[in-house]
């Protein structure tokens, strides 16, 4: 399954802006391409009477969806059991339409079964995908989606901090790949990405997982040689 999900990634997946490797000695930027939708999505209106159903989203309702959920679901600490131990993330209130999606993907079981997909030692790893086509349905019933960028909220691309990468369709404002992120691994930080990616949150407990992530050997594309799940994430606080 992996052969076929590497062939098909410069339509699904995400990819790099200029294809490099472990061996590189300078890592790419963190970039991501989603499907697109041509689906006609009503705007989303919350209605008391059909509380607890949800609409498909597109890049055109997104926004004011998560404008209301953001109000109504306030969590902002996730716990991640992966292959490798447990990360603890804390999400930044200030980054509020990007805590409330990972809040939103958290509650629908999003990440559960995807993969670590693109590991970088003394870079980051990114996950939020997967070969298996349970991702790809899953995608598919919440619907295809950006957010805007938001990075002037102060934040630094530090080590131990959770971004999200961009859409590399036709994207020249950097909107970002919702079902996606990456921590950065690197040791002192990989502030050149400052601006372009948005910084949602950072590693509170685990980053001792995250090393050993990172340190694992890799195919040329970045593809753990041994698939590195993420079994659950679930709310903590």
């Amino acid at each position: 399954m992996r052969l076929a999900l590497l062939i098909c990634s410069c339509l699904l997946i995400l990819n790099c802006e200029d294809k490099q490797s472990k061996k590189n000695t300078k890592p790419q930027s963190p970039s991501a391409k989603t499907e697109q939708s041509n689906e006609k999505i009503t705007t989303y209106e919350p209605d008391s009477k059909s509380k607890g159903s949800l609409p498909k989203l597109d890049t055109k309702n997104a926004m004011e969806f998560f404008l209301h959920y953001e109000e109504e679901h306030k969590e902002n600490k996730v716990r991640m059991t992966t292959d490798f131990g447990v990360i603890d993330i804390l999400l930044f209130e200030e980054t509020k339409f990007h805590r409330a999606n990972f809040i939103f993907l958290t509650k629908q079981k999003y990440f559960n079964g995807t993969q670590f997909y693109r590991v970088i030692d003394n870079f980051m790893v990114q996950a939020g995908n997967s070969d298996d086509k349970k991702t790809a349905r899953k995608r598919k019933r919440i619907g295809r989606y950006l957010l805007p960028k938001d990075t002037n909220r102060g934040f630094k691309h530090d080590r131990g901090v959770i971004s999200m990468p961009s859409s590399e369709i036709d994207n020249p404002h950097k909107l970002a790949s919702p079902y996606e992120f990456f921590i950065v691994q690197q040791q002192g930080g990989a502030h050149y990405l400052d601006g372009d990616y948005t910084i949602f949150g950072k590693v509170i407990n685990g980053m001792d997982v995250v090393d050993k992530i990172a340190a694992v050997d890799t195919d040329e594309a970045d593809w753990p040689l041994k698939n590195i799940y993420i079994k659950n994430v679930e709310i903590i606080e």
